[in-house]
């Protein structure tokens, strides 16, 4: 059954982190994404809203002042970044590297073949997959 009446003006991934400030510079400095805006004093809350310019999906992550545990999924869970030119893919993970953060080997192969899988302070991992030739 397919429902066409679902309608969404964006699309965003939250979730806690207790290693806030790495995480954002991970995802800013190392990926490359923009800090899009950020807040704090909501209910102990501090987040920051993360993702590509003028993009509708973003990543926010948020850090309580009394702690915000995070254990990271199974190394099967994947933040994917489908990346058209292959060079870009090494730069973020030159860049990656420079900052401590080395590529693991996924647990599916499939995400070796073209990309690179690494992952971010809580142990999440990303997938820097090229795209070019699909």
């Amino acid at each position: 059954m397919k429902f066409t009446d679902f309608s969404a003006a964006q699309v965003r991934i939250a979730r806690p982190t207790d290693k806030f400030n790495e995480v954002i510079k991970f995802y800013e400095q190392g990926v490359g994404l923009e800090k899009l805006t950020e807040f704090s004093g909501h209910s102990g809350y501090e987040g920051v809203v993360i993702g590509l310019p003028d993009s509708q999906y973003h990543l926010e992550f948020t850090h309580h002042k009394d702690g915000s545990p995070c254990p990271a999924p199974t190394t099967d869970n994947l933040l994917v970044f489908y990346i058209p030119e292959k060079n870009e893919i090494e730069k973020i993970a030159d860049r990656l590297s420079r900052m401590g953060y080395e590529e693991v080997e996924p647990e599916n192969k499939y995400w070796k073949e073209k990309g690179k899988t690494i992952a971010d302070p809580d142990g999440w991992r990303i997938v820097l997959m090229n795209t070019e030739g699909i």
